[in-house]
């Protein structure tokens, strides 16, 4: 490993992306930061102006203006990790046209928190079987983490995952800023499976928020949320792990609680009457959870786990239930 780099090209134009972008940056490491995004205009307004004008436009952009390109393959090329962070169900037009021989050698970093549509695969999965790049050249960047709270520097920690841990502990050294602390891992099924169920959990909460429910009815869902998902990731890939970490119960309280959750915004209108198009037009940003319960729903037929919850999102979302139905059906599962 001696003989890497530090050149990582992010992928992806959103929030979270950009808070990625900032973090790199402030980290004092020395590397050289290079960014992909597909909209032009924003490419040319960065150039320009030194900011996003679409997400977390607070946010000073520290990173030169010729390494900031809509050429994906030429960023590619340039460096040694690849930080991918467009949404799950875009993935593919992303990387279209990159192929595997783009990908020798590289080192992947999946900050993406969804399943592949279509695929119903994890990131690292779909990486793998897709484009050859061996599991241990795979990483995983999950939270608790909100892009918001970033680029207000406050207080937050990240779990990077690696079957290698040397190589994660690599990473994560580039990503330690004064209000950013890293924890290291070595399981990239089990974060990556948990920061797609608890996006799914905290659609959950807000459909019941919108229908009505409370705090005290909250705080009972997710704790069996929490165990729904540890019967989960333990049939998928059971080793020792233990769920009340950061990365799995951590992320799943943030994402279900907090005001910055677009999961979580996107259930409160669902319970409210919104129609799925309706909610997707008026946020204007993607829900991952969205997509991720119906890839779970898919790949749940082949291990039956007992999964209430995401089978009540499930209905509500594809099948059009009744959300007070619903709901009131899984009241009667919980304990």
């Amino acid at each position: 490993m001696s003989n890497i780099r530090n050149k990582i090209t992010v992928v992806g134009g959103g929030s979270w992306a950009t808070a990625n972008v900032k973090m790199l940056a402030d980290n004092t490491t020395d590397k050289e930061i290079f960014w992909w995004m597909r909209n032009e205009q924003a490419v040319e307004h960065i150039h320009k102006f030194g900011h996003n004008p679409n997400y977390l436009s607070s946010v000073e952009i520290k990173v030169p203006s010729q390494n900031i390109s809509t050429d994906l393959k030429s960023l590619i090329s340039a460096c040694d990790f690849l930080l991918l962070n467009v949404p799950a169900a875009f993935l593919k037009e992303a990387l279209e046209g990159v192929t595997a021989d783009d990908l020798k050698d590289k080192y992947i970093v999946s900050a993406i928190k969804g399943i592949v549509p279509d695929e119903n695969l994890i990131i690292g999965e779909f990486l793998n079987q897709h484009y050859g790049i061996p599991f241990s050249h795979i990483l995983v960047l999950s939270g608790p983490c909100h892009a918001e709270e970033v680029a207000l520097e406050k207080l937050s920690y990240l779990t990077i995952a690696s079957p290698d841990t040397a190589l994660a502990a690599r990473f994560a050294a580039m990503l330690n800023t004064r209000y950013i602390k890293t924890i290291v891992s070595d399981d990239i099924y089990g974060t990556e499976y948990g920061a797609v169920l608890k996006n799914v959990y905290a659609i959950a909460s807000g459909i019941c928020h919108g229908v009505g429910y409370g705090d005290n009815f909250q705080s009972v869902l997710i704790s069996n949320a929490i165990r729904e998902l540890e019967r989960f990731v333990d049939t998928v890939h059971p080793i020792d792990r233990d769920i009340k970490e950061s990365a799995y119960l951590g992320d799943l309280l943030v994402t279900a609680y907090s005001q910055f959750s677009r999961n979580r915004t996107f259930g409160n209108m669902i319970g409210k009457g919104y129609t799925v198009k309706s909610a997707q037009l008026e946020m204007n940003m993607i829900a991952e959870g969205y997509y991720a319960v119906n890839c779970l729903h898919q790949v749940n037929k082949q291990h039956n786990v007992e999964m209430p919850i995401c089978e009540a999102v499930y209905s509500i979302l594809y099948k059009k239930s009744s959300p007070v139905f619903e709901m009131r059906k899984l009241a009667e599962k919980l304990s």
